[in-house]
């Protein structure tokens, strides 16, 4: 009894310290216009991805965007928040896992406009279209780019 105490109380004590942080990382807030179809879109492909989701849809959007600091050229129709990082519009899942590993110092990361192929947004042709990386001074630079060769 004493060898299973100490075996598995490390891992149940392991799993309540770490659990929460864990849990927390993998939580988005979504700010959302109510009548936009697609933002429901990526919001069902986030949870599909395994992300926890709370949606928020009683915001003035231009206000969402100003709080988070996402520049003008960087907008969509969506804002979502995680761990500190800005999520703007379409942004696929690799994209932002790869973001919340490498920690980089920026604001976040957008998928400006609303990209053809994009997840939420895969009715018709599918388009190329980059992800950008917003810099803490509101600057952008592409951080990936996805869709079909040019």
């Amino acid at each position: 009894m004493k060898r299973w105490l100490a075996r598995w109380g490390g891992t149940v004590l392991f799993a309540a310290l770490f659990a929460p942080a864990v849990l927390a990382a993998n939580a988005f807030d979504v700010y959302r216009d109510p009548s936009c179809g697609c933002c429901s879109a990526w919001v069902s492909y986030m949870r599909a991805q395994g992300y926890a989701v709370t949606v928020h849809q009683d915001q003035p959007m231009t206000a969402v965007k100003a709080r988070f600091g996402v520049p003008s050229g960087a907008m969509s129709c969506h804002t979502a928040v995680i761990d500190g990082y800005v999520i703007e519009g379409h942004v696929p899942a690799e994209d932002i896992h790869r973001l919340l590993a490498e920690r980089p110092d920026a604001r976040g990361l957008a998928a400006p406009g609303m990209p053809m192929g994009s997840p939420g947004m895969e009715m018709g042709a599918h388009e190329r279209y980059d992800v950008v990386l917003i810099g803490r001074d509101g600057s952008t630079r592409v951080y990936a780019t996805h869709g079909p060769a040019a």
